[in-house]
């Protein structure tokens, strides 16, 4: 079994900074993406950056310029780093493995953390 844990929630003041990551661990052989997903109360799940294995990242444009996202795939880790944080970025982050294989199966699929709050007040 695969497992995505999140750290480095919180709450922030508007314009702060915070970084969040995102390690897998299990029987893994490969994982193609890694990336991270946030949602809002009353809100639908949306994207907010991925990365693919070759270091590709991709935004959302709410986002763009404020965060960065990286990844170490020795560690299987992805991060998350959030810059300038708005009131409207307040939500539940969630990270998502992509295309994750692993040893046991050799069969792609993918996986979910439990999710890690994030919350920019004043």
């Amino acid at each position: 079994q695969v497992q995505l844990v999140e750290s480095g929630g919180g709450l922030v003041q508007p314009g702060g900074s915070l970084r969040l990551s995102c390690a897998a661990s299990g029987r893994i052989f490969s994982i193609y993406s890694m990336g991270w997903y946030r949602q809002a109360p009353g809100k639908q799940r949306e994207l907010v950056a991925t990365i693919a294995k070759g270091g590709i990242p991709n935004y959302a444009d709410s986002v763009k310029g404020r965060f960065t996202i990286s990844r170490d795939n020795a560690k299987n880790t992805v991060y998350l780093q959030m810059n300038s944080l708005k009131p409207e970025d307040t939500a539940v982050y969630y990270c998502n493995g992509g295309g994750v294989v692993t040893i046991t199966t050799m069969i792609a699929r993918d996986y979910w953390g439990q999710g890690t709050q994030v919350t920019v007040s004043s």
